[in-house]
């Protein structure tokens, strides 16, 4: 990961679409004609582009959401935080593969040869035969660079193993902030140079420290109660941040699926509607809510502006 700086520092958290049910969409048309219909089983999967597009509306302006679990998708969600991954497996119907920092110093290791740059202590790359020498090296220059280096490389080097929360703002705050970050770290080394492993030295690094994760839903899970939950302002940021660059991969890949999809107010608005309207019409103003009140009891001529707050996370 390469820090970006702009407005406002980059979470560094970003996204990637591993895998997913190629012909999702119309799977997800097929199934569903098979709940309902007589026709042998060979007729109901030679379904036209058409008929894709009207049972994928059909089913969700019903909310009949069984057959959308025959499509699957995979993510990497790379350089989150510790915080927000346990919000993500709070999601039971999903698969998850998470990098271990009980075998693994992860992020941490990229942290302690940026220090070791910084301050020329000339640490090893890798330890190789040498581990607890490389151990105490890494530990000296996180704990020298976390007080005597400036405040700009301090940003560097903390940013590469923990996700800066956006209401710690300007450089001399974001700084102190990394500072403790660099010190907790190195006494992470600290304790590996002194033999104490992984598992336990582990129990003194901070919450906001990187990790990446691999995640399995189906688009019933996604659509009903991943999306609407995480998507809306009342989310944590983090993981709402995560939530709307997933909907963005989606959308692109199988819009018949998702471009319905969003925040619980604009899921509570379409299921209640006749014909559902895209989120982008939503956010354009275009289509108008007319629920009184969203989920989170946000009255209905705030929902607009709440979501556009939102979209920009």
């Amino acid at each position: 990961m390469t820090l970006r700086v702009g407005l406002s520092i980059d979470l560094g958290v970003r996204v990637v679409l591993l895998s997913y049910t190629v012909d999702g969409e119309r799977l997800v048309a097929a199934s569903s004609k098979v709940s309902l219909s007589r026709k042998p089983v060979g007729d109901i999967l030679s379904i036209g582009e058409g008929e894709v597009e009207e049972w994928i509306r059909e089913t969700f302006k019903r909310q009949h959401f069984s057959p959308w679990e025959h499509s699957t998708y995979t993510f990497l969600v790379d350089g989150l935080s510790r915080v927000a991954s346990h919000q993500l497996v709070r999601h039971r119907i999903a698969s998850y593969t998470q990098q271990s920092h009980r075998y693994t110093e992860g992020y941490l290791r990229d942290m302690a040869l940026e220090a070791s740059r910084i301050t020329g202590l000339g640490c090893p790359g890798k330890p190789k035969g040498r581990t607890m020498e490389a151990y105490k090296c890494y530990s000296e220059a996180l704990h020298r660079a976390s007080e005597e280096a400036r405040d700009e490389e301090v940003i560097q080097v903390g940013w590469k193993g923990y996700v800066p929360p956006p209401r710690i703002t300007g450089r001399g705050l974001l700084a102190e902030y990394y500072r403790g970050m660099l010190k907790a770290t190195g006494d992470y080394y600290k304790l590996l140079s002194k033999g104490i492993p992984r598992e336990d030295a582990r129990y003194v690094v901070p919450q906001s420290v990187r990790t990446r994760i691999v995640v399995s839903m189906n688009a019933r899970e996604l659509v009903q109660s991943f999306l609407p939950l995480r998507m809306c302002t009342k989310a944590q940021w983090e993981i709402r941040r995560i939530a709307w660059l997933l909907w963005r991969e989606l959308v692109k890949t199988h819009p018949r699926l998702f471009k319905w999809a969003g925040p619980s107010c604009v899921y509570r608005e379409n299921t209640g509607r006749r014909e559902p309207a895209t989120l982008q019409e939503y956010l354009e103003g275009s289509q108008e809510f007319t629920i009184p009140r969203c989920p989170e009891q946000i009255e209905n001529k705030a929902i607009p502006k709440c979501l556009k707050t939102a979209s920009k996370t």
